[in-house]
């Protein structure tokens, strides 16, 4: 019956000899159809570094082969190894990989001469692209299956001793009605649809190639579902439905594991869907180096790109000189620390008095750390801002077809630049929310749920209105500014001062108490406007109420009568508002005139350029 199919080929990595090799319709040990490695087929000599401790089963029979003389050095191809003899393997990825010497997926490596992979020509379900799940099996009914079963017997399965004998290919309404009937004393209504979600997933979309996973003893186990799914009577009805599995033969520590996988493994669901984080797990147990290595020696393996361009490092660039003189800071190393801040908290507060210029520097740092403007999203915070306009909620909307309004789920700034965060190819990339005027808003109804993960960022949570499992993507970082003339830092509700970092920008500190000098000495101006201000400063006994040098860093203010119009438009009224019912006269305390006099210049002496 093999030659019902074409003969396959695998090109060796570095443009070497080509392997060939067949499927057969005989099944292997794992229920995957068995392949045939012709006589005479090329193998590399060496081995992958992982190949021997995570997938020792098929190392351990590429060296049973070498041993016995069914791979020999080869005479035609120096400085390789061949196949003596043909040799048949339980499953195409045990095939690859004792050619290939590593970890490979052979219904896609292994190819028809015009190119077409092995996967196209299997029947259905087994058609489509490859996914990776993950199946919980530590605790099923109380007992731990993966240790128990799954391991032991390679296999994967999932409960349901209620459920009739149905078909692999079943459509997702009818297991719905089945599930409704079947379960209907023994489950809940919201119970019964996620089961029908997981066995749908479970039955029908899940074919042999995937990968799966599960958790058990602190550790990841990863495998390869080798063949379709069967079902039977198990004891307890805890095992039911069972796939065979080609496990790796480690886990990986929990700890260890990327923190976006970690996400992704938090979902409370029996069967979740990993695909979108299929290259970090096709990356465990590979360096770097391994995965570079094998994206240029196998640029058709699509599993390996994607593992590779996962590994993509998050970084923020680091603060140069050149950005300190454009933002006018006094030193470098204060921009770096901000960076270092932000980096291991993911969160910081800009905070301090009106007019330090804290908006403008979340902007402008948040735009060179980002790499431009494009992933730099900013929301101003209001008394009557909420979650539903923060993260997602139900807003009128306009059919554009009929023109009926009707209410719709609709994203808001969070979840929009969550979600391109989270985009395949921009996980690397930073990605900054800035909420100008915090400390406006009522956090803890502006931020819900989302509270937690903004501490517990390798967690997930369910969300209140769409009911998706949702987590901060690792490359979101969240600049906010705070006015503490608006609210004391004292006041802020402690659950928010634990998960940021606060960054004080006060005129009694740099980089804001020389800011104006810098600006003055760029622009060419003469340093008394920033005399006047330090002399304000002096005078005002509550720092929460300084007033900050952006006020007096614009051209206007240097135009004829342009300082003297600031100082009575701009300045005097916060301190009016500062001062309100005390009966002080703020002209006499705080006018240009009494400060000119102190610092001993004329009160009639406009200042002029240098």
């Amino acid at each position: 019956m093999s030659e019902e199919y074409p003969e396959f080929q695998l090109r060796l990595p570095r443009g070497g000899p080509v392997a060939r090799g067949r499927l057969l319709r005989e099944k292997g040990a794992g229920g995957s159809p068995k392949f045939e490695v012709l006589a005479g087929s090329p193998a590399r000599a060496e081995i992958a570094p992982s190949f021997g401790k995570h997938v020792r089963t098929f190392a351990r029979l590429r060296e049973r082969l070498v041993a016995e003389g069914s791979i020999v050095p080869s005479q035609t191809w120096p400085g390789y190894l061949e196949t003596a003899q043909s040799i048949v393997c339980d499953a195409p990825s045990a095939a690859a990989s004792i050619v290939l010497g590593r970890s490979a997926n052979g219904w896609k490596v292994w190819k028809t001469a015009d190119g077409h992979p092995l996967e196209d020509f299997v029947e259905r379900p087994w058609s489509g692209p490859n996914h990776t799940w993950l199946v919980r099996g530590s605790n099923v009914f109380g007992i731990d299956l993966v240790q128990r079963l799954w391991l032991p017997e390679r296999l994967v399965s999932l409960a349901a001793g209620h459920l009739r004998q149905v078909e692999p290919g079943v459509s997702k309404d009818l297991l719905r009605a089945f599930v409704d009937e079947d379960y209907e004393s023994t489950l809940t209504y919201n119970q019964r649809v996620r089961l029908v979600d997981e066995l749908h997933a479970y039955l029908t979309k899940m074919k042999p190639g995937d990968t799966v996973c599960t958790i058990s003893n602190g550790s990841l186990y990863v495998g390869e579902i080798t063949g379709d799914v069967e079902q039977v009577a198990s004891e307890g009805g805890r095992s039911n439905l069972r796939r065979p599995v080609d496990w790796h033969d480690d886990g990986y520590p929990y700890h260890e594991l990327p923190e976006e996988l970690q996400q992704k493994l938090s979902v409370q669901h029996d069967v979740v869907d990993l695909t979108t984080v299929e290259g970090l797990v096709a990356g465990l147990g590979r360096t770097d180096e391994e995965l570079e290595e094998e994206a240029r020696e196998s640029p058709g393996d699509t599993s390996v790109e994607i593992a590779a361009l996962a590994r993509r490092e998050l970084e923020l660039p680091e603060p140069t000189r050149e950005l300190a003189d454009e933002l006018l800071v006094h030193d470098v190393a204060w921009l770096r620390e901000v960076r270092d801040l932000l980096w291991d908290d993911r969160q910081i507060v800009f905070y301090g008095p009106p007019g330090t210029g804290k908006t403008y520097l979340a902007l402008k740092l948040a735009e060179y750390l980002a790499g431009g403007p494009e992933q730099v999203k900013l929301v101003q915070f209001h008394p009557s801002y909420a979650y539903e306009d923060f993260f997602e909620g139900f807003r009128p909307q306009e059919d554009p077809i009929t023109r009926e309004v009707a209410f719709r789920l609709t994203d808001g700034p969070l979840r929009e630049l969550a979600d391109a965060a989270a985009r395949e190819g921009n996980r690397h990339l930073p990605h900054v929310l800035i909420i100008d005027e915090i400390n406006r808003a009522n956090l803890a109804k502006v931020f819900g749920e989302l509270y937690f993960l903004l501490e517990y960022r390798n967690r997930s949570v369910r969300l209140t209105y769409s009911g998706d499992d949702f987590a901060l993507p690792p490359n979101l970082f969240v600049i906010g500014t705070m006015n503490t003339a608006d609210r004391s830092i004292a006041l802020v509700d402690a659950a928010m001062r634990r998960r940021f970092s606060f960054v004080e920008l006060s005129p009694r500190a740099e980089p804001a108490s020389g800011l104006l000098r810098r600006w003055l000495k760029r622009e060419g101006y003469d340093f008394e406007p920033a005399d006047l201000l330090d002399a304000l400063n002096a005078r005002i006994d509550d720092p929460d109420f300084q007033v900050g040098p952006s006020y007096l860093m614009k051209k206007g203010v240097y135009r004829e009568g342009g300082l003297e119009r600031a100082w009575r438009t701009k300045i005097l009224p916060l301190l009016e508002e500062h001062h309100y019912g005390e009966g002080l006269d703020v002209e006499q305390r705080y006018g240009l005139r009494a400060l000119r006099r102190a610092i001993g210049a004329s009160p009639h002496e406009p200042p002029s350029p240098e």
